[in-house]
């Protein structure tokens, strides 16, 4: 099984934000470091997970284990829903992608367990600074 760490991080609420990948798979680490621009810290949490599905997806694999330390976006993926927008429109974009993995788990992690995604979201923000 594919694991998926994630996290999103912003300077202000809004402000740049970033998303910090960091999968193991097949014995091998992969590291990602995404600028997204300026958004909230909770938005930046979703597109996270959305640029991950993407890469799980363009990798091929099919039984993937996310892990994120933000509990709106692990309580909107186990809903299948959010109520209010941006996030709903985050969580429509997200739902296909899940839809296309054989195995899909999400599970909320403390912060402190998610460390090296945190890394990389704060390395995106400063490449776009």
């Amino acid at each position: 099984m594919i694991e998926v760490y994630i996290d999103g991080a912003s300077t202000g609420n809004p402000g740049l934000a970033g998303a910090g990948i960091f999968i193991k798979a097949n014995g091998k680490v992969e590291h990602y470091s995404i600028p997204l621009g300026e958004m909230t810290s909770h938005e930046a949490e979703f597109w996270a997970l959305i640029k991950a599905l993407e890469i799980c997806i363009d990798k091929g694999y099919k039984v993937v284990s996310f892990r994120t330390d933000s509990k709106v976006v692990d309580d909107a993926i186990e809903a299948r829903y959010a109520k209010r927008e941006p996030f709903a429109s985050l969580i429509n974009k997200a739902l296909p992608s899940i839809d296309q993995f054989d195995l899909f788990f999400l599970k909320w992690i403390p912060g402190k367990n998610n460390a090296t995604a945190d890394r990389l979201a704060k390395q995106a923000i400063r490449e776009i600074q």
